[in-house]
């Protein structure tokens, strides 16, 4: 488990942190200027006191360019993270419970954006591995709009390993796949406890990865457009999931 510290940006990324999780919080910083008082309201909430942002020199090495929106936080990642032992002892698998497992997804950006999705549509968590996979990184607490402080974030040591034990436990597992012979999205009325896998951005699923899930699914498209990228695919696919487990959603 990754133990050092992220920094996290941009008002949406910090205003989650302070309000869900602000015992992760290890340092803060402002700009001069920083005016936002809604925000300014919620430091009391963290035990070290704000910093000065020297806007030259950004804290943990961040770009100059990064769109910081006046406000950065030092948050320990391990403290996002819950192991998967722990969290499966408190989960109760029900046909309306669905999880996200994330095979080698290495563009953060595209970690960032399916979690946003999974909190979004009522996952019950993500799940990441250690390796070959992107980690969690201020990008990727950016792009998920601060739902990485909100979703569980599961760290699992290895995808098909943890595949068999959902298996296991009575949840049916789908690979999001596109190729000929995978099941049509449209059709599937996930009726069982669903466990999605989504791949590496190149190459898709391992052929062990594939051979461990009960059905492959495919996304019918226009002819004009071969392909979706990953983020887009797995937002579809677990949206035409909620539509059929949607008590919790609400119009935004």
């Amino acid at each position: 488990m990754q133990k050092e510290l992220v920094y996290i940006y941009g008002k949406h990324a910090i205003d989650e942190a302070l309000s869900f999780r602000p015992d992760l919080i290890s340092e803060l910083y402002v700009a001069a200027d920083f005016s936002d008082a809604k925000l300014l309201a919620k430091f009391e909430r963290v035990k070290v006191a704000p910093k000065l942002l020297n806007e030259k020199r950004l804290p943990g090495g961040l770009r100059s360019d990064a769109v910081h929106q006046g406000v950065i936080a030092g948050v320990f990642v391990a403290g996002l993270l819950t192991e998967y032992k722990r969290f499966m002892d408190t989960l109760t698998l029900t046909p309306d419970t669905a999880i996200l497992v994330l095979g080698e997804v290495q563009d953060p950006h595209n970690v960032g954006a399916v979690i946003r999705s999974a909190a979004a549509c009522g996952f019950a968590a993500v799940m990441i591995p250690p390796h070959n996979q992107a980690p969690l990184t201020g990008t990727v607490v950016k792009v998920s709009a601060g739902m990485a402080f909100r979703i569980p974030i599961v760290e699992i040591r290895n995808v098909n390993a943890t595949l068999t034990d959902l298996k296991k436990r009575g949840a049916w597992v789908y690979g999001l796949a596109g190729e000929a012979g995978s099941v049509p999205l449209p059709t599937e009325r996930f009726t069982k406890p669903s466990v999605f896998v989504l791949g590496n951005e190149g190459h898709g699923l391992r052929q062990k990865t594939r051979e461990a899930c009960d059905t492959l699914l495919s996304i019918p498209m226009h002819p004009r457009c071969e392909s979706l990228n990953a983020a887009a695919s797995a937002a579809i696919v677990m949206y035409a999931w909620s539509t059929e487990h949607g008590g919790a959603l609400q119009p935004s």
